[in-house]
């Protein structure tokens, strides 16, 4: 967000209310412009699934993927087409629901399985219908251990010697296998990467099974500090790409290059608008409460991450503070705790007072006195940005 747009945000909060979403389109179209080298983008919307964020996906030719029900019909209601090629939405899970395998068998929505089980089930309900396969190969990396999806700790994908059993199911269901997907963490390195890649060329060989596509995953890291390292595309795709050519060396055929990147193409766009509705003393902590929380914001809470919380200045000297995690409003309405990042994100001066607007980052840590569940949401168009 550049200070013109800042300044815009006081006007917002009187005009739509707090808490308050607002995202920069222009900054999304930059990050999936990043990624054209791959053939497919594939939106993980579980980072956004606001509707009209997925609206801008698809008319930047964005693909996407859903892994719940509610993501399946958040997508049809932004436009997206199950059909074409590739496929606008595949549904990636490790288990299917009755609602859920009712709906991608009636809709012909692609399926990435995670289980073998979700294959049996779409099998009798469905024979020949598309499916991917997500693949757990052993091992995982994520800047979190809650975000690391692979290896024995992880119930994410079909375990890397189960797969000939999972082609066994598949062929006797009349199944399609569209490609193979691998997704082990979010954060990757590049040393991780080139052992994903090294794993998926030695798979496909292994299995000697045809595909169309093979998936790279998502988890592309964002600098969350100021100076922070920036991933760089396209070395991460060129090591994709090597693959990719090691695989259609092998089947003797062009191979689609997929990528599914989530918060890469959205977290750096958002800023969520609190206010700030109390402030307090109990014993040595100075407590900032703000209209917004856990409901609006989790990652905080349940990684522990550092956040940044940036203020709108209304002419007071500043003053120090340290954030403390959410209240869970009405659950646990008495239970505060600290921050595992309080002293880096106290180390920031900001004056807090009743009433001030605070501009609360995509990364943030916050107190929560909600007044609504969900927050009105603002795009801002490319056009603004000065």
């Amino acid at each position: 967000m550049t200070p013109a747009q800042l300044a815009t945000f006081p006007d917002l909060a009187r005009q739509h209310g707090t808490p308050l979403w607002i995202y920069d389109a222009e900054t999304i179209v930059a990050r999936i412009e990043q990624l054209r080298a791959f053939d497919v983008i594939r939106f993980a919307q579980k980072a956004c699934s606001n509707i009209h964020i997925l609206q801008l996906m698809r008319e930047q030719g964005v693909q996407v993927d859903a892994v719940s029900l509610g993501e399946i019909e958040r997508a049809l209601l932004a436009g997206y087409s199950p059909q074409g090629e590739p496929a606008g939405l595949v549904f990636t899970a490790d288990l299917l629901d009755q609602a859920t395998l009712a709906r991608v068998t009636q809709l012909d929505i692609e399926v990435n399985a995670g289980s073998i089980d979700m294959l049996e089930q779409l099998g009798a309900a469905k024979p020949g219908h598309r499916v991917w396969l997500r693949i757990n190969p052993g091992f995982g990396h994520g800047h979190s251990a809650k975000t690391n999806t692979g290896g024995e700790n992880s119930k994410h994908g079909i375990w890397h010697t189960d797969l000939e059993r999972a082609l066994q199911v598949i062929q006797k269901h009349g199944l399609t296998l569209v490609g193979l997907h691998m997704h082990i963490g979010s954060g990757v390195d590049y040393s991780h990467l080139q052992r994903v890649c090294a794993a998926m060329v030695d798979t496909v060989k292994r299995l000697n099974c045809d595909i169309e596509a093979v998936s790279a995953g998502g988890g592309l890291s964002i600098p969350y500090q100021e100076g922070g390292a920036r991933i760089d595309c396209d070395h991460y795709f060129s090591l994709w790409d090597a693959a990719r050519k090691e695989i259609e060396v092998h089947l003797g055929h062009a191979v689609r290059l997929e990528i599914e990147p989530g918060r890469f193409l959205v977290a750096e766009a958002g800023a969520l608008l609190s206010e700030v509705r109390a402030v307090k003393d109990n014993g040595n902590n100075h407590f900032v409460l703000v209209d917004t929380g856990f409901n609006d914001l989790m990652r905080p809470a349940m990684y522990g991450s550092y956040h940044r919380i940036s203020l709108i200045y209304q002419g007071q000297p500043p003053a120090d503070v340290t954030p403390g995690r959410p209240w869970w409003r009405d659950r646990c309405a008495n239970r505060a705790t600290s921050s595992p990042n309080s002293k880096a994100v106290s180390s920031s001066r900001a004056n807090y007072r009743r009433l001030a607007l605070a501009t609360i980052w995509y990364c943030t840590i916050l107190a929560p006195t909600a007044r609504r569940c969900h927050p009105t949401t603002i795009v801002v168009p490319c056009w603004l940005k000065s």
